[in-house]
């Protein structure tokens, strides 16, 4: 296992002893009683709320909740971890908290344009949302697993032994009674923090995060994903207005550049939906209440995860620069 792959919780512990740039808190305990942590850079600034998104929308000016002006710095909120398994994420967080504070990420390799922007930005980093699924992951990377043990790791078993495939893992929810194995999609109550009953929420990481939504108002925010061995890719936001969708699918044609210039692998599906009417309905997951809190755009990143499987099978070193392509493209995207 290559030294700059730190996805396990003693690692994400240790790491944020060693922060001196940036803020350290508990942003909440999991339903595992397992910290869950947010490193912070930049000072939060007063963007003179009067109201929640939601009621200035209705009040025809979303000012009343975040008056931004020109010379703001841009919120961006990086979140890994949300399925605890998919370590892809983890690693590249610890290593993007790494290069913040010391101008290299664990391999030992500079990434001038994101070290030397940082300060133009305030920064929210959670490594890893759903520790308790980390916690139930016995090994530290999938790279070389098969596709099947990689579904038992991740969505686990039903009560008689058979795999709980995607997407019937998310058929019973919570799903803690009906497993067998609890698979790493889950906290320790069962709760795929992705499809929580977000006005009513069953899980305290769920309501954790909203409220840091809430009080940041971030300008961007992404969830990291693992995606099989499929070309790395963003997911369309299902139930957000039209001018979001447009300026994602804007992102989404810029960092499909960038990934071409790296020679990486990148998917450019198409971010504006058009069968939002049409039965089966999507679902409003996390990334779409995001956007409905605080306004700003939010989608979800899946990397390649190097499975050993049919597809595109990225190394380590290749899944960790993906991410990377990823952030330093938010920084150029979010200061336009």
């Amino acid at each position: 296992m290559e030294s700059f792959w730190k996805s396990r919780l003693l690692e994400i512990e240790e790491a944020m002893l060693t922060v001196r740039k940036g803020k350290v808190s508990v942003l909440t305990s999991s339903a595992g009683q397992r910290d869950i942590y947010m490193v912070e850079y930049g000072v939060k600034e007063d963007f003179g709320r009067r109201a929640n998104y939601n009621s200035a929308c209705g009040a025809k000016d979303p000012t009343h909740y975040a008056n931004k002006p020109e010379d703001s710095k841009p919120v961006l909120l990086i979140i890994g971890g949300i399925h605890g398994g998919e370590l892809e994420g983890i690693v590249a967080v610890m290593n993007l908290i790494q290069l913040l504070e010391t101008g290299e990420d664990y391999r030992g390799k500079r990434h001038d344009y994101l070290f030397e922007n940082a300060h133009r930005f305030r920064l929210l980093l959670i490594p890893c949302m759903n520790p308790d699924g980390r916690a139930r992951l016995p090994v530290d990377t999938l790279i070389n697993v098969s596709f099947d043990k990689t579904v038992y790791y991740m969505q686990g078993t039903w009560k008689d032994g058979s795999l709980c495939k995607w997407p019937d893992c998310k058929a019973v929810h919570p799903i803690k009674e009906a497993s067998d194995f609890l698979g790493s999609y889950f906290n320790d109550d069962g709760v795929n923090i992705m499809h929580d009953n977000f006005f009513v929420p069953m899980a305290r990481e769920t309501s954790s995060l909203l409220g840091v939504v809430d009080r940041e108002a971030p300008d961007f925010t992404v969830l990291l994903h693992g995606g099989s061995n499929y070309e790395n890719h963003l997911l369309p936001t299902s139930y957000v207005p039209l001018g979001i969708m447009q300026r994602q699918q804007a992102f989404n044609e810029q960092i499909a550049g960038a990934f071409l210039k790296q020679n990486l692998p990148y998917s450019k599906l198409n971010l504006i939906l058009t069968d939002e009417g049409t039965y089966p309905y999507r679902a409003f997951n996390l990334t779409s209440a995001i956007h409905h809190v605080c306004g700003g755009i939010s989608f979800t990143f899946e990397s390649n995860m190097g499975l050993d499987a049919p597809g595109i099978k990225l190394t380590e070193d290749e899944i960790l620069d993906s991410h990377f392509v990823l952030f330093e493209e938010m920084f150029r995207y979010t200061s336009i």
